[in-house]
């Protein structure tokens, strides 16, 4: 079973636009980092995050090996409090992560 990727997640409701913060937690190494002995670290990062309402995608972010240690995502769209909506992530290694998030 691969292992699974952290992800917190906040979104509140104002005026009828979700405002949605994601934080991932994830090492993100480009591959080109060396350990203390010298080593190429092996490349680990991810490449997709995608956020579902209501059946439709509603924010796509495509990564590759310049985004920094556990990346911070920011969004708006419209919606209501009381639904929910869905994250999902995968890395390099097909580690995955997904939460259901219910909107305040």
């Amino acid at each position: 079973m691969a292992a699974k990727i952290k992800i917190k997640v906040k979104a509140k409701e104002k005026n009828g636009i979700v405002n949605a913060k994601l934080l991932v937690k994830h090492p993100m190494e480009s591959g080109l980092r060396k350990d203390k002995s010298g080593q190429l670290i092996p490349v680990h990062h991810l490449k997709e995050v995608k956020v579902d309402y209501n059946g439709a995608t509603i924010f796509l972010a495509e990564m590759g090996t310049g985004v920094s240690k556990d990346p911070f995502l920011a969004f708006s769209f419209k919606g209501k409090a009381g639904e929910e909506f869905t994250v999902d992530a995968i890395d390099s290694k097909n580690e995955v992560g997904n939460v259901k998030v219910k909107i305040k």
